[in-house]
């Protein structure tokens, strides 16, 4: 079976993949001073929890956090015996190469997200991802990655609201009743729930007008399906679509004898 472990700023997912299902996902916060064996003694209890007997004998990393990734590493290689594949690393291989700026790094998640989407959707997609930043993935006909948006995140611009303004709460991601709030705490969520609304709908025309083709939106990350509720603004929603973008590269690795 395969490990799947998605590193994020936020949260780390872990999920078990046994060749045509995912058994369990699994997901704790991204904390770079977690040990191997923490994350171990984690991991096992809940596989336990779920009854995954069998063993792991393959995995995969896709991390936007460099100073994770050792121990992350550590955790597969000392408790499953397995040399984890790295997304982003030369020596891990990716199905449609990204075209952007030469000397560019493109974040492991979009590559991820974007071979994900491809394999669901076919090209000429773009990809909105409501993470720790909100970003927008421009994938060709061809599969490739070419280029993107990032924008604050949704609780990133919430809490940023919070801490800068004293006399403004900590409030929750919720849909309005109305757009005119008729009270501070409604007030603010009418303006992070329709100010993302209008985010991600002028900045997905924009890219179709620069893109010049017809382009379908995919919808993933947490507040997807809360974003879905205030206008037609998805194609459709993948709540697991880097968990599958993972089996993607791995399979295509496996494929082309890197592993």
């Amino acid at each position: 079976m395969l490990l799947c472990i998605d590193c994020g700023n936020t949260n780390t997912v872990f999920s078990v993949w046994d060749g045509t299902r995912f058994l369990c996902t699994l997901r704790t916060a991204t904390d770079h001073q977690r040990t191997a064996d923490q994350y171990y003694v984690w991991l096992s209890t809940l596989m336990a929890h779920h009854r995954i007997d069998a063993q792991i004998t393959q995995s995969i990393i896709s991390s936007t956090v460099p100073r994770v990734v050792f121990n992350l590493r550590v955790l597969c290689d000392r408790y499953f015996n397995t040399r984890p594949l790295v997304v982003g690393r030369p020596d891990c291989l990716l199905p449609h190469p990204p075209r952007v700026d030469e000397g560019t790094q493109v974040g492991p998640d979009r590559l991820v997200n974007t071979a994900g989407a491809y394999d669901r959707h076919g090209g000429d997609l773009i990809v909105v991802d409501f993470g720790t930043a909100t970003t927008f993935d421009v994938v060709a006909h061809d599969g490739a990655y070419v280029g993107g948006v990032i924008a604050p995140g949704v609780n990133l611009s919430l809490e940023a609201l919070h801490r800068a303004a004293a006399a403004l709460p900590h409030v929750d991601v919720t849909k309005p009743q109305r757009v005119i709030g008729t009270n501070t705490v409604a007030c603010m969520q009418s303006g992070v729930f329709w100010g993302y609304i209008g985010l991600v709908r002028g900045i997905c025309e924009r890219i179709r007008a620069e893109h010049e083709r017809p382009m379908r939106i995919i919808g993933t990350g947490g507040l997807a399906s809360l974003f879905s509720q205030g206008d037609v603004l998805f194609d459709r929603i993948e709540d697991d679509l880097t968990m599958h973008g993972l089996t993607v590269i791995h399979q295509y690795n496996k494929d082309h004898g890197t592993l």
